[in-house]
């Protein structure tokens, strides 16, 4: 008799060996084949098959300059993570002249403690940054959820059109910056009355401020306008005097720009007293998630960090060349990144770093990183294997990882632990979906 139950057990755990792991893989994303041959064939220079991914090995988060093995938190705080950060100001990001302006004010110019039919008080806020009225200033808009009476934690996001795009509300200021030409309501890339609540879609007020948490956006384009002209606009043309006559090959670009932008929101938040500038997440879409990425990289104030759909030069492993490159997104957005990131045009190996050391820079703080089903631009596998081969330096913290070592299923949060991530249905978007995933993550991390 034990003999046969030991002969019914081993067939058992074989038929669950075999059977259990078919079962498994059925359970893991995998991009849809026939918008891979759709993609490939419409783009055939571009890698949309995961079979043709060039053999990499990635560099160790954990291994100093020096060779030493990384062990502890305090080597990583005081040694590596410094290491590391100059390498991505050095050859990707660039690195910006200044901190906070001595001489910024925060100048209030609207105040409605009955926003949106007394759910929120709506705040706009003028950045001055020389300190002088009417000067170059970024321009904050923030609604408070009105039943606490304590400070709230906040989201803070970059858009893309305008203050003013992100819900219909009349009394948000039109953005008077340059806008790019996309769709209706911008005549010569300057906003009117019809681009008006465009973007609500991507921001569920509602939503977000019935869960308790205030949402805070700055246009970027205030910060600095999304097109080449030689760093001649926004706030380079303000400050870039400090590097001398010639820009140096790691002054930062556009995407250093808009991180300093959000910096300067959270020295506000460090004077309000609705907003716990202690629980600030930032959060950002498409170009404006790497932004947030970097965000969370270089200013440890940021409590939470999200990543929304940001692919190559976010998210996205780039040694792995799978759908946008590096030399692809040098070429088309050349102002996004230093002079240096250049170099790794189809040089994708020689890089001294990849993205998952980016994501490991926000450590022990917690992070998301969120793909879409039909957005193999971003490549979705790609931001995955950053996650995960981040969670190395979460452990040094005694910080769960994502619990996982292969892609979730469609729209199955991995959130349970200090590394979020998910891969939804539809393609490149911030949609409320996403938001839900964020808010249950917050919920989790800063309350």
């Amino acid at each position: 008799m034990h003999r046969l139950i030991m002969s019914q057990l081993l067939v058992g755990y074989l038929f669950m060996t075999v059977f259990g792991s078919a079962s498994l893989a059925q359970q893991t994303w995998r991009a849809d084949p026939k918008l891979v041959e759709k993609l490939t064939k419409s783009r055939a220079n571009v890698l949309y098959r995961e079979d043709k991914v060039p053999p990499y090995t990635l560099p160790d988060p954990l291994l100093t300059a020096d060779g030493a093995k990384v062990t502890d938190p305090e080597t990583w705080r005081t040694k590596r993570r410094p290491e590391i950060l100059e390498l991505f100001r050095t050859h990707m990001y660039g690195r910006a002249p200044l901190a906070r302006p001595p001489q910024m004010t925060f100048e209030p110019f609207d105040h409605d403690p009955a926003a949106l039919g007394h759910l929120a008080t709506r705040r706009q806020i003028a950045l001055n940054l020389t300190g002088q009225k009417g000067g170059p200033a970024l321009d904050l808009l923030i609604y408070c959820p009105n039943k606490p009476k304590k400070p709230v934690p906040a989201f803070l996001i970059l858009n893309f059109g305008g203050n003013h795009t992100i819900h219909s509300d009349p009394a948000i200021k039109l953005a008077t910056s340059w806008v790019r030409q996309r769709g209706t309501g911008v005549v010569k890339n300057r906003a009117t009355e019809q681009s008006r609540g465009r973007a609500a879609s991507r921001f569920p007020l509602e939503l977000i401020l019935k869960r308790g948490y205030a949402l805070a956006t700055i246009y970027y384009g205030d910060i600095d306008p999304d097109f080449h002209d030689n760093y001649q606009n926004g706030v380079h043309a303000l400050f870039d005097k400090r590097f001398g006559e010639k820009r140096p090959p790691d002054a930062w670009a556009s995407i250093a720009a808009w991180v300093w932008g959000l910096s300067r929101a959270l020295d506000y938040f460090e004077t309000d007293d609705a907003v716990d500038h202690r629980r600030v997440a930032v959060l950002g879409h498409s170009r404006l998630g790497k932004t947030a990425l970097w965000a969370g990289a270089e200013d440890q104030r940021f409590a939470l960090v999200i990543s929304n759909d940001s692919g190559c030069g976010g998210a996205a492993l780039s040694r792995r060349a799978y759908g946008e490159s590096v030399a692809r997104i040098n070429q088309s957005f050349p102002h996004w990144f230093c002079d240096n990131f250049k170099k790794y045009n189809n040089n994708e190996s020689a890089l001294p770093f990849d993205q998952h050391m980016l994501i490991a820079l926000i450590a022990p703080r917690p992070v998301y990183v969120a793909s879409a089903d039909r957005d193999l631009w971003a490549d979705p596998h790609g931001e995955f294997l950053s996650c995960k081969n981040a969670e190395p330096v979460y452990r040094l913290f005694k910080k769960k990882g994502l619990g996982r070592d292969a892609m979730p299923p469609l729209d199955t949060p991995l959130a349970d632990g200090s590394i979020g991530y998910h891969v939804r249905s539809g393609g490149h978007d911030l949609s409320t979906y996403d938001w839900q995933q964020y808010l249950n993550f917050a919920d989790r991390h800063l309350k």
